[in-house]
């Protein structure tokens, strides 16, 4: 196990959890304290949100109705949810080509009824892409897709997870933000200070709340192992843009661009917070970050580096870099404003054949990666790829 604390201290993060599963025993560490104001610290116990790591739990549920016989994957959505216009698949809501507007965040209060009411508002979601042609990140789709488990399972989100998975495996879990509060889970940090509004939490099969240790998040990793009906959900079902390395996606999982074997995985973010899991289902070994404020892609970057990719017999593929004499970005083709849910991307015509890329607010230098992609001059090397009047950074914007 690496030096938690050091990594901690190095890169400004408040606090920390890192777990890691192998032959099957799980060993883990805590770094910081849960709130900069009340400096409590982090205990290997203590609770982090996981975020987005909360969809593959969401696609774990729709995997069930689907082996049991209750879902056809391949259906359409309003086979279940009549409501919902879309003419889309359950399927396709798990492997983000639906090709609805992914970021919509309303909020519909913190009862049983708030997905209901959630999904609801989206059964004209706008269509950016037609269904199954492209990935598209959707954190809309997988609050969708924890209606469907409401409505074939009979009870809400909430109660369906902690009967279905938390429970059986004996794992400590918050589902909702009042839960959270009584069982201390860490703030978010921004800036070293505490977060006090971190935001709607309606949408909690796509990630607002859900929140446990490391060592529970790595629990339910090696019970994804040891269950053959799962296996199905790490198959590749679609493929990314190319962002620079190949990856594709399966039933909520990323498959990741390793080379010495298969690995599979999802990060999560809210507000000051972040998650990240890896899994190498072929040697038996996983790992789980959770921390608060900072940096803390630099310290999964370490914990990659320095403890997965030697355990695991697996590397990371290279991240892109900007060519040493790129060619002139063709400015005909790419100036212009793009736009999504929660996202405008405004490109302009910059000095030395270069573009000035303002995405959310943040404006940066772009040069040519490929005919078909920018990236971004200084670090982080953000790729962006372009399809006729779609510029897609993870998720698709349509040309305005």
């Amino acid at each position: 196990m690496i030096d938690l604390d050091e990594l901690v201290e190095e890169h400004g993060v408040v606090g920390a959890q890192l777990a890691v599963l192998t032959d099957g025993e799980i060993a883990d560490v805590a770094a910081g304290v849960l709130n900069a104001d009340t400096r409590a610290p982090v205990t290997t116990d203590s609770l982090f949100q996981i975020a987005s790591i909360t969809k593959v739990w969401t696609a774990t549920l729709v995997q069930e109705l689907a082996n049991e016989g209750r879902l056809d994957l391949d259906r359409p959505v309003r086979d279940v949810l009549p409501g919902f216009r879309p003419v889309i698949t359950p399927r396709q809501l798990l492997i983000h080509t639906s090709g609805i507007d992914g970021d919509l965040f309303h909020d519909t209060g913190s009862g049983d009824d708030a997905v209901e009411k959630f999904v609801a508002r989206l059964a004209d979601a706008q269509q950016i892409t037609p269904p199954g042609e492209l990935w598209s990140y959707c954190n809309s789709g997988f609050t969708v897709l924890g209606r469907i488990v409401e409505v074939l399972r009979g009870k809400p989100f909430n109660t369906v997870l902690k009967e279905r998975l938390a429970a059986p495996l004996g794992l400590t879990v918050a589902t909702t933000y009042a839960e959270g509060a009584a069982l201390h889970v860490a703030a978010g940090h921004v800036d070293g200070q505490p977060v006090t509004d971190p935001g709607p939490e309606s949408d909690w099969p796509a990630g607002s709340a859900l929140a446990m240790s490391a060592r529970d998040l790595l629990a339910f990793a090696r019970m994804h192992l040891a269950t053959p009906a799962f296996a199905v959900m790490r198959e590749p079902r679609v493929s990314l843009p190319d962002f620079g390395y190949r990856a594709s996606w399966g039933h909520g999982w990323e498959l990741h661009d390793y080379s010495g074997g298969l690995v599979v995985g999802h990060n999560g973010g809210n507000k000051g917070l972040s998650a990240y899991l890896r899994v190498a289902p072929e040697r038996g070994v996983a790992v789980a970050l959770v921390a608060s404020g900072g940096r803390p892609q630099a310290v999964f970057d370490s914990v990659i580096e320095n403890v997965f990719s030697g355990l695991a017999g697996v590397r990371r593929a290279e991240s892109p870099v900007p060519p040493t004499d790129p060619e002139p970005v063709d400015v005909e083709r790419v100036v212009g404003t793009y736009r999504c849910a929660g996202h405008e991307v405004v490109v302009t015509q910059a000095d030395g054949g270069r573009v000035l890329v303002r995405l959310d607010g943040e404006e940066r230098e772009f040069v040519a990666l490929r005919d078909d992609a920018l990236i971004a001059v200084e670090k982080p090397h953000t790729v962006l790829v372009l399809m006729n009047d779609l510029l897609h950074f993870g998720r698709a914007a349509a040309r305005i």
